[in-house]
């Protein structure tokens, strides 16, 4: 009779082993008719030509976790969301410093959530690219010392945009010439690091930062397939390149992420997934360890679902990067985010500009109706049309030449990178599987010919242009600009004007809307106090109904 009872008791740990290894094993499916279904879209860069990535198992990105995960139980999870879910970092290490859970669980938590949706072919949104292996070892570190200060970036489980070097894992801007590129850490994961932030993993992203085929989906990449928007999956778009940065936070996969900027890569998808995203002054944080465009433009930035863990994410990462001597100008300032006046009534008496060929948007005129009843100065502006001629040109140009010298840094004699052309006869080899939808934007940069002296000129017409369009800013008219999404963001980046983006609402079918608001150089102190008190009016960001 014994010998029958630990027989049971055997197939019954079997039998829930095996269904755990159902849980966790990941196959392809066959998109045959959602690609079909597909082609009627209106919108013709959401005409996919392929969803699921053709290098990625996510069966082997989860094989580190495979233990503790099996430990971890739905129970739990459901126990853990009303204290993780839409909750920030202040509320999160509260929580933990109450013994409600600890580092090592908020983590485990990010991690059956990703596994939860990812391995989920009709939910699945594509968003990662690959989990820090040790990421657990590292929250149990974290464990050993709780912190008191509820402001801390300490344990806080972060997604990096995969264009960023981390040492745990490779940096492959989703490109498959990348697939192996190990690295060391980038200087702005040091920082964060040595503030005790995890790296979780790495976000997909659009191909070489969507400056690599012209008119293709914002978001995919040939590492990571097409990133999906949890607000409309399928049916609208992700924004880009900061892709999978903006989808993640969105749908609740970690504290925050970091994306990369040179033209609204992370206005774009923050505003387009409904998170708050700052595009920061270049030189504000480093870029060295980023896999660049341009060196004139490129910035990393951090993307949250609220404006507060948009300023502790900053703040971790800011610092002197000798590597990156644009970041001489962090020396002269007070790099303190921590300390804005977290204001619900800053906005009183505060001078803000109103674009007037904006206010034809429902949901923008009603955002200023309500900046008008919390007693801001209105002045409306209406800026002549920018000329952007030569703005291709400069990032062509730069592109050419900084991302030779981005693969010359990594001192790595395995690495065979040495041109943008080198990259484009490497992907013709196999142009179904790497370039789907083409390289059309980098078999311009093999072309060019622009000259040091032209590539001057370019660049000081199209700030002085910028600045033009901006003017009631130069001239102290106002403090700040507000714009829907990325509208302005070609011209902000041109200016070197930072931005930043909160949710402004959703339109009538669902699609997340934004409000960016634009200020001078070296004014993130004032966007973020800005931004958190149209947070604190408005209030209407939501998680995602499906991912609830």
């Amino acid at each position: 009779m014994k010998k029958l009872f630990f027989l049971f008791v055997f197939i019954v740990i079997l039998v829930a082993c095996k269904k755990e290894s159902i849980k966790i094993s990941f196959k392809k499916y066959n998109e045959t008719s959602e690609i079909k279904e597909q082609q009627s879209h209106e919108n013709p860069r959401m005409k996919f030509k392929l969803i699921q990535s053709k290098y990625l198992d996510l069966g082997k990105v989860f094989k580190p976790f495979e233990k503790e995960l099996a430990s971890f139980s739905e129970k739990e999870y459901q126990r853990l969301k009303p204290f993780i879910l839409e909750q920030n970092i202040p509320s999160i290490q509260k929580s933990i410093s109450e013994n409600i859970f600890n580092y090592e669980k908020l983590t485990l938590f990010y991690l059956y959530r990703i596994r939860k949706f990812e391995m989920d072919s009709s939910r699945s949104l594509n968003a990662i690219i690959s989990l820090n292996p040790k990421v657990l070892d590292e929250a149990r570190t974290r464990d050993k010392n709780k912190v008191k200060d509820f402001s801390s970036v300490y344990g806080m489980p972060i997604l990096l945009k995969d264009n960023i070097n981390t040492k745990e894992m490779p940096t492959t801007a989703g490109a498959s010439i990348l697939k192996n590129n190990i690295t060391k850490d980038a200087f702005i994961v040091e920082r964060l690091k040595e503030s005790g932030a995890l790296i979780l993993g790495k976000a997909n992203l659009s191909e070489w930062a969507y400056f690599f085929c012209n008119g293709c989906p914002l978001g995919y990449s040939a590492i990571g397939g097409q990133t999906l928007n949890p607000y409309g999956r399928k049916k609208f778009e992700t924004g880009g390149s900061s892709s999978g940065s903006g989808v993640s936070i969105a749908a609740n996969y970690a504290v925050a992420a970091i994306g990369t900027e040179t033209s609204g890569s992370i206005t774009s998808p923050s505003s387009q997934n409904s998170v708050v995203g700052l595009k920061p002054t270049v030189g504000l944080l480093s870029r060295s360890g980023i896999i660049p465009i341009s060196s004139t433009l490129d910035t990393p930035g951090p993307m949250t679902k609220s404006v507060i863990d948009n300023a502790l994410i900053l703040e971790a990462m800011v610092g002197y990067d000798k590597l990156d001597t644009i970041t001489n100008m962090v020396k002269s300032m007070k790099n303190d985010y921590n300390t804005i006046e977290w204001n619900s009534d800053y906005l009183k008496g505060k001078k803000i500009g109103v674009l007037t060929a904006l206010l034809s948007d429902s949901i923008y005129k009603e955002a200023i109706s309500k900046l008008k009843l919390a007693e801001v100065e209105l002045l409306e502006l209406a800026p002549e049309e920018m000329n952007y001629e030569g703005f291709l040109n400069l990032l062509t140009t730069e592109m050419k030449h900084d991302l030779p010298n981005y693969f010359k840094s990594l001192n790595n004699s395995s690495n065979t990178i040495t041109s943008v052309e080198k990259i484009v006869n490497f992907n013709k080899k196999d142009s179904l599987l790497r370039i789907p939808y083409g390289q059309e934007l980098f078999m311009g940069i093999v072309k060019d010919t622009t000259s040091k002296e032209e590539l001057k000129t370019i660049k000081l017409k199209l700030r002085k242009e910028g600045e033009k369009y901006f003017e009631a800013l130069k001239q102290d008219k106002v403090e700040v600009i507000v714009s829907i999404n990325n509208y302005h963001s070609g011209i902000a980046a041109v200016s070197n004007y930072p931005t930043l983006t909160v949710p402004m609402g959703y339109k009538v079918t669902g699609e997340p809307i934004s409000l960016t608001f634009i200020a001078k150089p070296k004014s993130e102190k004032k966007l973020l106090a800005f931004g958190y008190a149209f947070e604190q009016l408005t209030k209407v960001r939501k998680n995602p109904e499906v991912y609830n």
